[in-house]
Protein backbone atom coordinates (compact mmCIF):
# COMPACT_ATOMS: atom_id res chain seq x y z
CA UNK A 1 0.00 0.00 0.00
CA UNK A 2 1.47 3.73 -0.81
CA UNK A 3 2.43 5.06 2.87
CA UNK A 4 0.61 8.22 1.73
CA UNK A 5 -3.02 6.74 1.83
CA UNK A 6 -4.47 7.40 5.19
CA UNK A 7 -5.57 4.34 7.21
CA UNK A 8 -9.56 5.14 7.27
CA UNK A 9 -8.88 3.62 3.71
CA UNK A 10 -8.11 0.08 5.02
CA UNK A 11 -11.71 0.09 6.71
CA UNK A 12 -14.21 -1.48 4.43
CA UNK A 13 -17.34 -0.31 3.66
CA UNK A 14 -20.97 -2.17 5.20
CA UNK A 15 -22.23 -3.98 2.86
CA UNK A 16 -25.98 -5.01 2.90
CA UNK A 17 -25.19 -8.58 3.98
CA UNK A 18 -23.54 -7.31 7.33
CA UNK A 19 -25.87 -5.53 8.18
CA UNK A 20 -29.58 -6.00 10.12
CA UNK A 21 -31.31 -2.68 8.75
CA UNK A 22 -34.88 -1.85 11.09
CA UNK A 23 -37.29 0.98 11.69
CA UNK A 24 -36.43 1.59 14.85
CA UNK A 25 -38.07 4.88 16.95
CA UNK A 26 -34.89 3.75 19.63
CA UNK A 27 -37.35 3.86 22.24
CA UNK A 28 -36.91 7.18 23.00
CA UNK A 29 -40.08 9.84 22.83
CA UNK A 30 -41.36 12.44 21.26
CA UNK A 31 -43.24 10.38 19.05
CA UNK A 32 -42.42 11.77 15.36
CA UNK A 33 -45.74 12.27 14.77
CA UNK A 34 -47.65 16.13 13.90
CA UNK A 35 -48.88 18.16 11.41
CA UNK A 36 -49.55 15.50 9.17
CA UNK A 37 -45.43 14.57 9.38
CA UNK A 38 -44.86 10.87 10.71
CA UNK A 39 -41.34 9.31 11.45
CA UNK A 40 -39.13 6.65 12.33
CA UNK A 41 -35.25 6.25 12.41
CA UNK A 42 -33.62 3.57 9.93
CA UNK A 43 -31.24 1.89 12.06
CA UNK A 44 -28.12 -0.23 10.04
CA UNK A 45 -26.67 -2.68 12.99
CA UNK A 46 -23.12 -4.38 12.09
CA UNK A 47 -22.90 -7.81 12.36
CA UNK A 48 -20.43 -8.66 11.17
CA UNK A 49 -17.55 -8.86 13.89
CA UNK A 50 -15.32 -6.32 12.34
CA UNK A 51 -15.21 -2.69 11.96
CA UNK A 52 -16.94 -1.05 8.70
CA UNK A 53 -17.77 2.37 7.61
CA UNK A 54 -20.92 4.02 6.17
CA UNK A 55 -20.74 7.39 4.84
CA UNK A 56 -23.97 9.59 3.87
CA UNK A 57 -27.70 8.34 2.86
CA UNK A 58 -29.13 6.00 1.97
CA UNK A 59 -30.94 5.07 -1.01
CA UNK A 60 -34.88 4.40 -0.38
CA UNK A 61 -37.71 3.06 -2.27
CA UNK A 62 -41.33 2.18 -1.78
CA UNK A 63 -43.41 -0.87 -2.99
CA UNK A 64 -46.69 -1.49 -2.77
CA UNK A 65 -48.81 -4.53 -2.76
CA UNK A 66 -47.16 -7.44 -4.41
CA UNK A 67 -44.00 -5.73 -4.02
CA UNK A 68 -44.58 -3.47 -7.51
CA UNK A 69 -42.29 -0.73 -7.41
CA UNK A 70 -43.93 2.87 -6.48
CA UNK A 71 -42.52 6.23 -7.72
CA UNK A 72 -40.77 7.36 -5.16
CA UNK A 73 -39.05 11.14 -4.11
CA UNK A 74 -36.62 11.01 -1.99
CA UNK A 75 -35.47 13.90 -0.71
CA UNK A 76 -31.82 14.14 1.64
CA UNK A 77 -31.34 16.42 4.40
CA UNK A 78 -32.99 17.95 7.51
CA UNK A 79 -36.48 16.38 7.88
CA UNK A 80 -39.70 17.80 9.93
CA UNK A 81 -38.25 16.55 13.02
CA UNK A 82 -34.60 16.44 12.59
CA UNK A 83 -31.69 18.04 11.76
CA UNK A 84 -29.48 16.47 9.34
CA UNK A 85 -26.33 15.94 10.92
CA UNK A 86 -24.12 16.45 7.33
CA UNK A 87 -22.57 13.67 5.65
CA UNK A 88 -19.48 12.32 7.81
CA UNK A 89 -17.96 8.81 7.66
CA UNK A 90 -19.52 6.40 10.88
CA UNK A 91 -17.16 3.55 11.59
CA UNK A 92 -19.48 1.31 13.00
CA UNK A 93 -17.82 -1.47 14.96
CA UNK A 94 -19.16 -5.13 15.69
CA UNK A 95 -23.03 -4.79 17.06
CA UNK A 96 -22.99 -0.89 17.15
CA UNK A 97 -25.56 0.98 14.88
CA UNK A 98 -25.66 4.00 12.61
CA UNK A 99 -29.25 5.97 12.56
CA UNK A 100 -30.66 7.88 9.83
CA UNK A 101 -34.03 9.96 10.41
CA UNK A 102 -37.14 9.23 7.81
CA UNK A 103 -40.01 11.24 7.77
CA UNK A 104 -43.28 11.16 5.64
CA UNK A 105 -46.72 13.16 4.80
CA UNK A 106 -49.75 11.37 5.09
CA UNK A 107 -52.35 14.42 4.07
CA UNK A 108 -53.53 11.57 1.04
CA UNK A 109 -52.55 13.82 -1.42
CA UNK A 110 -51.32 11.71 -4.19
CA UNK A 111 -50.67 9.24 -2.23
CA UNK A 112 -49.02 5.89 -2.40
CA UNK A 113 -50.01 3.23 -0.26
CA UNK A 114 -46.84 1.59 0.48
CA UNK A 115 -46.46 -1.83 1.94
CA UNK A 116 -42.98 -2.30 1.94
CA UNK A 117 -39.53 -0.23 1.97
CA UNK A 118 -36.80 -0.93 -0.42
CA UNK A 119 -33.41 0.50 1.99
CA UNK A 120 -29.75 0.86 0.24
CA UNK A 121 -26.68 1.53 2.34
CA UNK A 122 -24.90 4.32 1.28
CA UNK A 123 -22.19 3.27 -1.79
CA UNK A 124 -24.17 -0.05 -1.97
CA UNK A 125 -25.98 -1.43 -4.84
CA UNK A 126 -28.43 -4.51 -2.77
CA UNK A 127 -30.80 -3.42 -0.65
CA UNK A 128 -33.20 -4.77 2.17
CA UNK A 129 -37.02 -4.91 2.09
CA UNK A 130 -39.04 -3.60 5.12
CA UNK A 131 -42.39 -4.03 6.13
CA UNK A 132 -43.74 -0.34 5.55
CA UNK A 133 -47.22 -0.56 6.06
CA UNK A 134 -48.18 3.59 5.24
CA UNK A 135 -49.70 6.34 3.14
CA UNK A 136 -47.24 8.32 1.82
CA UNK A 137 -48.23 11.77 0.10
CA UNK A 138 -46.30 12.08 -3.39
CA UNK A 139 -44.08 9.08 -2.35
CA UNK A 140 -41.56 11.99 -0.98
CA UNK A 141 -39.62 10.74 1.59
CA UNK A 142 -37.18 13.17 3.65
CA UNK A 143 -34.20 11.38 5.23
CA UNK A 144 -31.24 12.22 7.26
CA UNK A 145 -27.58 11.64 6.89
CA UNK A 146 -26.20 8.89 8.64
CA UNK A 147 -25.32 9.43 12.38
CA UNK A 148 -23.35 7.54 15.31
CA UNK A 149 -26.62 8.50 17.18
CA UNK A 150 -30.03 8.79 16.42
CA UNK A 151 -30.61 12.29 15.02
CA UNK A 152 -32.76 14.65 17.98
CA UNK A 153 -35.78 15.23 16.96
CA UNK A 154 -38.53 17.22 18.84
Amino acid sequence: ANAAEPAAAATPTCAVSGLRITLDDNGNGPAQHGMNHEGTYLRFKNTTGTTCALRGYPGLGLEKAGHAKAATDVRWGSTYFAQDPGKKTVYLKSDASAWADLVWTHTGANAVHAKYLEVTPPAATAHRTLAFDKIVDNGTLNVTSLSATPPATG
